[in-house]
This record gives C-alpha cells, structure tokens and sequence, in this order.
C-alpha cells in the first residue's frame, strides 16, 4: 500500500518510524513546507502525484489558547478548511483518510466514561475546529477512520512529559491541576492503533484510542516526576489564567477500541517504556 503523511509533528514522526518497518509498504511524508493543506491546489498537486491509498493526516493546529483570539483564523483554516481541502482530493483519487480528532469535541461534563456515540458539545475554538473537520470527513463519503485521542505525550515534539521535566530542573516545587481528568496517550501507541486498524480491515468510523487507565494532570506529574526529587502540589484550574475552557471531565471509553482486538496498556506502563526508551537514545 501506498501511504502519505501529512505533518512530522509528535503522530506523524511516529506515521514514518512505523512505515519506515514495513517493507512491503510505500510512504511520503509532507511537512507544511511541502504541503500546505489550506491550499487546495497544491494538496491537488502532491496527493494526485503521489496517488496514495491512504491518506495519514496528523496536522493540525493546536495552540488551544491562542486559537481563542490571534490564532483563531489559522485554527479554522488549518482544522477546518485544510481537512475540506484533504477530504475532497482523497475523494476524487480514490483514497482512503485517517483523521486525528480531540477530546475537547466534548464539554467535559460527563459523570461517565464517553463513548463514540455521545453528543459532542465542544467549549472552545480548538474543539470547535476539530469537530467541523470531523463532520466533513464523516458526511464526505470515502472510507475513513477518525480517532480522537486526549493527553498526547512522545518522543517527537514539545508535550507534557518534557514540559514536566523541564521545570523539574528549575523547581524545587511545581503546582500541577488536579481537577481535570483524562486518558495520557503515548502517540506511538497510538499510531500503532491506527496501523492496526488498517492492517485488520476494522469497521470504518470513528474510534475512542488513549492508554488505559485515568489520571489528573497531577496524578500524571507524579508519575513523570516520581524518581526526581521535586515536590508536586495538586492545585484546581482556577490557579492557572488560560483563555480556552479545559475540559474537567474527558475520559473517552476504550471499549470499541478494545472490540478490535488491540490490546491497549495503561498508560503509567505506555509512559514508563517511553522514559526508558528516552534513555536508552539520550545514552
């Protein structure tokens, strides 16, 4: 099969390490230096060139905060109208699409874990933006797979762990929320999902992927920071100034993730073999 990537950030660096092990399978991966998804005729361009089978988009626009004022416009554009742009020129060549969605397509007001079925309510501009490209990918017609995924850590790019890391360097003491709760995701299990998904003809549609396992951003801390010798006090949202509402509650359900047979591993084991496995390449 032929797959392209779109964006090299934390997903799509993991898209081409994965690829990179199958022999049987081509792949070009595009940066937004050589696709620019928001301009139509050049995903016209590189997508009918290359005529992929599927097409792997991992960009997006994720400054949650800024997408609120001065980065509104590019949240949309890139969210929205580059996922028009993708959807509408895999149609035309006949490929398939997998689309990386967010929690935050939800309000967070759930008392229960959400499923794939739940109504979305998205709170912010960024949810906003994701769930529009959502409803164009899903009324487009082609085949496709859209995951939403929450908490993404990995090698490849800024997140949480290393911003965790970071501080700790500085910190003696780090105020970490403990009101907002969620699913960490390792993005190479996750791309390992996605590959799985494909390789085993599951059910087309949208799909719930995050490690196993809940957590706060302050139990998650603590387990990054569990061997350093920093103090992690737990704080509510309301000790930090954030323009874009969090959800408090996003805990998306694994079960028809776990239907398709993969097994997923919690996430305190998922960040574990990450660390280990930062070590092992900073050695």
């Amino acid at each position: 099969m032929k797959f392209l990537i779109v964006g090299n950030g934390q997903l799509g660096s993991e898209f081409e390490r994965l690829l990179k092990k199958r022999s049987n399978d081509e792949f070009v991966l595009h940066d937004k230096k050589t696709l620019d998804i928001t301009n139509r005729e050049n995903v016209e361009k590189v997508i009918g060139a290359y005529q992929p089978d599927w097409i792997l988009d991992a960009a997006a626009y994720t400054a949650v905060d800024k997408a609120e004022d001065e980065g509104k416009e590019v949240n949309w554009l890139v969210n929205e109208t580059g996922t028009q742009n993708l959807v509408e020129v895999a149609k035309k060549n006949n490929s398939k699409l997998v689309y990386v969605s967010t929690d935050y397509v939800f309000d967070g007001t759930n008392k229960n874990e959400i499923s794939e079925n739940d109504s979305v309510n998205p709170q912010n501009e960024y949810g906003k933006a994701k769930l529009a490209g959502e409803q164009i990918v899903s009324k487009s017609g082609i085949d496709f797979y859209t995951i939403r995924t929450s908490w993404v850590f990995g090698e490849f790019g800024n997140n949480f762990v290393f911003t965790m890391q970071k501080l700790a360097q500085t910190h003696p003491e780090l105020n970490v929320v403990n009101d907002q709760t969620g699913r960490p995701t390792w993005a190479k299990n996750l791309a390992e999902f996605i590959f799985y998904l494909i390789d085993n003809h599951s059910a087309f549609g949208t799909y719930h992927f995050s490690n196993d396992g809940v957590a706060t951003w302050f139990d998650f801390a603590s387990e990054i920071l569990k061997n350093e010798d920093v103090k992690i006090n737990p704080v509510d949202s309301s000790a930090f100034a954030q323009k874009a509402y969090r959800p408090k509650y996003s805990v998306m359900s694994l079960a028809k993730a776990k239907g398709t047979g993969f097994i997923i591993p919690n996430w305190q084991n998922a960040l574990q073999q990450f660390l280990n496995e930062i070590k092992q390449n900073n050695d």
